[in-house]
């Protein structure tokens, strides 16, 4: 699997706005994981093509208009080729976009849980610190109240990571594999 290097990807005087993968295979087999006993519509993607698919995707601007041109060596022997082969490669990206859906609705659900437990546990730290300020005065009354606080904060490391940094990257996923479940597909036979 690779491009054709004749009529390669759009050359870099293109549009950043389009993306059209060329991809030069000897048969539709190899893009299919052939361990996979589901209906052919439904079967998965190799995992190299996949691989090769989303880079290229990615590579592009997130706006981008995708664009697959397949050209095979070997006919298919199946009747109406384009039609099965364009549905199984949507089919696979959307089911890509739904997983990657639900780990982001999961990510979410587990940075709510997390904040209500770090804030709760912030809280009983910082009571817990002023009360030992009230009852004692000392550097082992400094010393708990400066641990107590510090590990209150701590507590909020996670659910800061998951709202900061975690869930952007899942939902540009997401985002990705939605757009490659519409782009248009066209089937080439070259001998």
């Amino acid at each position: 699997m690779r491009p054709d290097p004749e009529t390669g990807p759009d050359s870099q005087a293109s549009s950043e706005r389009r993306g059209h993968l060329r991809l030069s295979v000897r048969s539709y087999e190899q893009l299919f994981n052939s361990f996979d006993p589901s209906p052919f519509y439904e079967k998965d993607l190799d995992a190299d093509a996949e691989q090769f698919l989303v880079s290229w995707a990615r590579e592009l601007h997130p706006h981008a208009d995708l664009r697959l041109t397949l050209y095979l060596k070997i006919a298919p022997a199946e009747p109406q080729p384009e039609r099965w082969l364009v549905q199984a490669i949507h089919h696979h990206f959307a089911e890509r976009a739904r997983l990657a859906r639900a780990d982001l609705r999961e990510l979410l659900r587990e940075g709510r849980t997390s904040l209500v437990i770090a804030i709760a546990f912030l809280s009983a730290c910082l009571l817990l610190a002023r009360f030992i300020a009230t009852l004692t005065a000392g550097v082992t009354a400094q010393l708990f109240q400066e641990g107590l606080t510090i590990a209150g904060w701590v507590a909020m490391w996670r659910p800061l990571q998951i709202y900061l940094y975690e869930w952007w990257p899942l939902l540009q996923k997401q985002r990705l594999h939605e757009r490659m479940s519409r782009m248009p597909v066209e089937l080439r036979i070259v001998p």
